[in-house]
């Protein structure tokens, strides 16, 4: 029978927490696509992934595993640091959430582990060869890889609908992307909510309320996916606004081709125990999809903003995390001052956040006043336009004429 001390329910409830935030922080990562592109409404949307991410939290525990067992040295780690790690964790990832980028709910927690650890045990604790295979080079490969995918599948797609009919075609893409979208979800919840029975399970071993290499007991599966799953259904509305329409707009031929793509990513390194970033893969499919219709493109200064957060993510969640860890080493007190510090951010930033509400009623409304980058202007000038578009007719209408009067044009004729 498991035993609890007072401080490993306080990591249990804090790492539930995270769990929380990683939900709505990645809702974007199954849905934005397909809320973007009209395929489903934003509140059905959600609670469609919130029910696949809790079922796809029972399909496997090899990510758990990883976590409880590989990432660092069970022997010299206390309940204090996971407690640590969780609080660089959440911290990070509703700083991201407040200004609408997607950065990574997995690597926070990475980063967090392995600063608290550090401050705690030293960099032997970490075990290097698991960071470096089963983190790291997953983070670079799968953006890559699902972006690529997407492209060409974006391509293959928009090659083999040539002749098919325009409204039927759009309409089959979306019931495409619904199906795909619960792809996603469910391989979320095979991923993300494993990452949050790990930390409890490690914290459990640490505690000594369950042997050493044990698998996660039931309760904690179960109470990660409920925790995920309420997350999601939440919904990260200002995540889903950038990734939905941030980086590029979307048809549904490309929704469809981008969430494939990194639903068989994530699946993949899901079964092999990867701890990927689901954030990463979609990221890289929804870009990959941007630039594989011909007229397409990325905005690439959005792009960059999350490419600088992902680059943040591990070393700022672990700087936090290391600090918070030698604040807890005083004792009690320190815990107590850590948990009212954690209490009393994440209420700053909510209340920060309602300063500019974003919801499911105005989620695909995006600022048009972003100038085009130059890789964008680059494309575009190179590439034909779509046939059937206004330049047709040399003489427009006065309606026309006067909104392009109004509106300054950011295209050069060549």
């Amino acid at each position: 029978m498991e035993s609890f001390s007072l401080i490993l329910a306080i990591v249990v409830v804090t790492a539930l927490a995270f769990d929380f935030t990683n939900g709505f922080h990645d809702t974007a990562n199954a849905m934005a696509t397909t809320i973007s592109t009209g395929a489903m409404r934003p509140k059905v949307a959600v609670a469609m992934s919130a029910v696949l991410n809790l079922v796809g939290a029972f399909l496997s525990v090899e990510v758990a595993n990883t976590i409880s067992k590989g990432l660092v040295d069970e022997a010299g780690i206390r309940p204090e640091v996971i407690f640590a790690a969780l609080v660089g964790a959440i911290l990070w990832n509703l700083l991201t959430w407040l200004v609408g980028l997607p950065s990574s709910s997995s690597h926070a927690l990475m980063g967090g582990l392995i600063g608290a650890t550090i401050a705690s045990a030293g960099v032997g604790a970490v075990h290097g060869d698991v960071l470096v295979t089963k983190v790291l080079i997953p983070a670079i490969a799968a953006p890559l890889v699902a972006g690529v995918a997407a492209l060409l599948a974006t391509r293959l797609t928009y090659s083999l609908g040539k002749k098919a009919d325009g409204k039927a075609s759009e309409k089959g893409y979306r019931a495409g992307q619904i199906a795909s979208a619960g792809l996603v979800s469910l391989a979320h919840g095979t991923n993300d909510a494993q990452k949050t029975m790990g930390v409890i399970t490690l914290a459990l071993v640490a505690g000594g309320a369950v042997a050493p290499d044990s698998d996660p007991p039931m309760w904690v599966i179960l109470s990660a996916g409920i925790a995920i799953a309420l997350g999601t259904y939440l919904g990260g509305w200002r995540i889903i606004r950038t990734m939905g329409k941030g980086l590029t707009d979307l048809q549904p031929q490309q929704g469809f081709a981008a969430q494939t793509s990194a639903a068989t990513v994530i699946l993949a390194s899901s079964h092999l125990g990867f701890s990927l970033s689901t954030t990463h893969s979609v990221s890289g499919s929804v870009m990959g999809a941007g630039l594989g219709r011909k007229g397409g493109v990325v905005r690439w200064s959005t792009a960059t903003r999350m490419f600088v957060a992902w680059g943040l993510t591990l070393p700022a969640a672990a700087l936090v995390a290391a600090l918070a860890e030698y604040v807890t080493g005083f004792g009690s007190w320190g815990t107590a001052v850590v948990a009212v510090f954690l209490v009393a951010s994440s209420a700053a930033i909510w209340k920060i956040s309602r300063r500019e509400v974003v919801d499911h009623t105005n989620v695909n409304d995006t600022d048009e006043a972003e100038p085009a980058g130059v890789v964008t202007t680059a494309m575009a000038a190179v590439t034909p336009p779509p046939t059937g578009t206004a330049t047709e007719d040399p003489v427009p209408s006065f309606p026309a004429q006067a909104a392009a009067e109004r509106t300054p044009s950011t295209t050069t004729t060549v």
